[in-house]
């Protein structure tokens, strides 16, 4: 809009608003989000906790504001002299006409190429598929043993020595000593973990680390570190870090804790737990067994009431018998009086309706007779009504009245031609004869018949 308004107006004057409006629109539209690196100094936070400070290199300096609702999510915080990276907006306070950047984050300078590494190798891990769901394993119920990999010296070990013993005091720990973290790190934890392996004397290995930076945990972000891991024949759990801490050790292991004490727990059941489990599935044994119990005495009761002597048994069944022979002997009679009845009484409608077969053969002889002189009769009354209307046909055939010598004119359309008032001269038409047509032109037209001498 501006440069629009420079074009066609080139007289046009512009207030300080409008000119420091324009520059800002300029910036913004025309530099992108972008990282920068220089030493903060003249920091400030304000009451807003707004942060305000001036980032500088040996040649230049720009103002920078990076607002509360952005660098509460910093865990860290900047001060005078210290490196860093900043990705920003370049823009224009309006209010003042002061260039600065607006940041969106900031990080110590050098941890961008440490992202960069960490997103590379994590992607070359996935693609080889280190870190597939499939290959995981589930943690077993209850290790006998369990194997932590972390530094004697470290704090996040007295707390999970705490939890375990607290959890199930009766599951005893090896420790893998190595230092994890600074120069060497990575190579120790690898030894730590081979060593475990030929031992095989552990059912479950801990990664185990307190929080810190991305690269007090860089070690654990080693390529060397993960395939380790990946090598395992015995399951691993990482503690590793802070719940927000993340390293490419925690993709790779069988289970990720947020934090060690997590894994902790993770792993080991908690004794308490297990025992009022225990208890719980005692009583309902206890009450299982009990309803047995009672459920054996009530059948025994049962089947001592239905036992009998074997002679009063006898007698029964002789008594029953004796019934069902009588019953026998009474359903066979009944049987029989109800299909004697029935034979009588069909004997006797048998006999009401049985037909006089010779007085039928003749009359269905007579019928028959009728039958053939009545179609006789129709059939000679049918071909003379047939001869009539072939005769009324034979009148209205037009083919019999062309042979008589008449013939059929028609127009270039295929209209009969009934009167010739309504013909022009020269009009061509279409004669039909008995026998063949002809096609004609008009050339003379008159009223009735023609004159032939």
């Amino acid at each position: 809009m501006i440069f629009k308004l420079i074009e066609d107006e080139k007289n046009h004057i512009f207030s300080v608003q409008e000119l420091n409006k324009a520059a800002k629109q300029l910036l913004e539209n025309g530099l992108p989000l972008l990282w920068v690196r220089g030493e903060i100094s003249n920091f400030v936070c304000a009451t807003s906790r707004h942060w305000y400070f001036s980032l500088k290199d040996e040649q230049a300096q720009v103002r920078c504001v990076m607002f509360r609702h952005k660098n509460q999510y910093l865990d860290w915080l900047p001060k005078n002299g210290m490196q860093v990276e900043v990705l920003a907006l370049a823009t224009l306070y309006e209010a003042r006409g002061e260039f600065q950047l607006t940041l969106e984050q900031m990080r110590p300078a050098g941890l961008g190429a440490l992202y960069d590494a960490f997103e590379r190798l994590k992607h070359k891990l996935e693609v080889e598929g280190l870190f597939d769901a499939a290959r995981k394993r589930p943690l077993p119920f209850f290790p006998k043993q369990i194997g932590i990999i972390t530094s004697p010296q470290a704090a996040a070990l007295r707390d999970v020595l705490i939890t375990l013993a607290k959890r199930m005091p009766s599951i005893s720990v090896v420790l893998y000593p190595t230092p994890v973290q600074g120069e060497g790190a990575a190579q120790k934890i690898v030894q730590a973990i081979r060593l475990a392996n030929e031992r095989a004397e552990c059912d479950v290995l801990m990664l185990c680390r307190g929080g810190g930076s991305i690269e007090d945990l860089w070690a654990f972000n080693e390529e060397i570190v993960v395939r380790a891991i990946f090598s395992s024949r015995i399951l691993i759990v990482s503690g590793i870090g802070h719940e927000t801490d993340f390293t490419i050790a925690d993709f790779v292991v069988d289970q990720r804790a947020a934090t060690p004490t997590a894994a902790a727990q993770l792993i080991v059941p908690e004794r308490q737990e297990l025992l009022q489990r225990m208890c719980h599935l005692a009583q309902r044994l206890a009450r299982g067994k009990q309803r047995q119990f009672e459920n054996v005495m009530q059948q025994l009761d049962y089947l001592q009431r239905r036992l009998v002597h074997p002679a009063q048994r006898v007698q029964q069944q002789t008594q029953h018998l004796d019934n069902l022979q009588r019953r026998l002997q009474n359903v066979l009679v009944n049987m029989l009086e109800r299909q004697q009845w029935c034979w009588q009484s069909m004997q006797r409608r048998l006999r009401a309706v049985r037909p006089n077969i010779e007085q039928l053969g003749a009359r269905q002889t007579t019928l028959a007779r009728d039958l053939l002189e009545v179609m006789q009769r129709l059939l000679e009354r049918y071909d003379a009504r047939l001869g009539s209307l072939q005769q009324h046909l034979d009148h209205l055939d037009p083919q019999q009245v062309l042979a008589r010598g008449y013939s059929m004119v028609r127009d270039a359309r295929g209209a009969i031609i009934m009167d010739s008032t309504a013909l022009p001269l020269g009009a061509r038409l279409d004669i039909t004869f008995a026998h063949g047509w002809a096609q004609v032109e008009l050339i003379e037209k008159g009223e009735g018949f023609p004159n032939t001498d």
